[in-house]
């Protein structure tokens, strides 16, 4: 169960329908990465103090209340570092694979995917996504297909019953790889929400050598991460300000990789 400063924090950045497409209307040019504005979102409230991972220790600023206070310079600094490894990625070409498990990351995450026109997964990692692509794929690609024959009407050939029982199989496909049904490919990087929860990715990302970037939070290991970034991982205003920094980083990204092809065209 949380603690109650966790998400107790007044923000603009919660102003906004929690449930939606969030990102859809965001001012990425307006969004500037500062010290001020991650105190606002409440970045820096992690957990009580008794549930501490002692290699959160290099990260905490102090502690208030029996509540952990992150250190947001060290925040910041990692975060840069986060987008500038994202921005390699997405420079080069190779797809991103945003992970939300808990509840709470469920909208952010889907939002930011689908204004980057990535894929994501949310609630549920269905083993061997990363370890047996092959065969996941295959499921993904007739999800796809499937959706595909139900737009152009032709369920309308098979009876009620039958179309009934298609539309409940394209339901559970979409629970468990409608997120991933344009990826072609192995992810370039990892972007995990909230650390803690997300142990099956991990181990799958590590086997396959794909790069993580995450978010700990002060009750997580981040030793498992590559590229950890130390915040409050519950408050939806703190997913909220950090996925705002790493899309906008993305999308200049993409902007610069679309120039390129352009320059070399012309």
């Amino acid at each position: 169960m949380n603690e109650e400063p966790k998400g107790a924090v007044a923000s603009p950045l919660t102003t906004a329908t929690e449930k939606g497409h969030y990102f859809g209307s965001f001012d990425f040019a307006g969004h500037e990465l500062t010290l001020e504005g991650l105190l606002k979102a409440g970045v820096h409230f992690g957990h009580l103090k008794s549930r501490r991972h002692p290699q959160m220790d290099q990260y905490i600023f102090t502690t208030r209340k029996n509540i952990n206070i992150l250190d947001l310079a060290q925040t910041e600094s990692k975060l840069t570092e986060a987008c500038d490894i994202l921005s390699g990625v997405v420079k080069a070409g190779k797809p991103v694979l945003f992970v939300g498990m808990k509840k709470q990351t469920h909208d952010t995450i889907t939002s930011i995917a689908k204004t980057l026109e990535e894929s994501f997964v949310i609630d549920r990692w269905l083993g061997g996504t990363l370890t047996n692509w092959g065969q996941i794929r295959g499921r993904a690609k007739y999800l796809k297909e499937m959706l595909e024959m139900q737009a152009a009407g032709e369920f309308k050939k098979y009876t009620k019953f039958e179309q009934a029982k298609k539309n409940e199989e394209i339901e559970r496909l979409i629970k468990k790889v409608g997120g991933i049904q344009d990826m072609t490919e192995m992810p370039g990087v990892i972007v995990i929400a909230d650390v803690k929860e997300a142990e099956l990715v991990i181990h799958e990302a590590r086997r396959m050598n794909i790069p993580l970037i995450g978010i700990v939070d002060t009750n997580t290991n981040p030793s498992q991460i590559d590229y950890p970034i130390p915040a409050n991982d519950d408050a939806v205003s703190s997913l909220r300000y950090i996925f705002g920094t790493l899309g906008k980083a993305a999308l200049a990204a993409k902007k610069a990789r679309q120039d390129a092809k352009e320059g070399k065209a012309a």
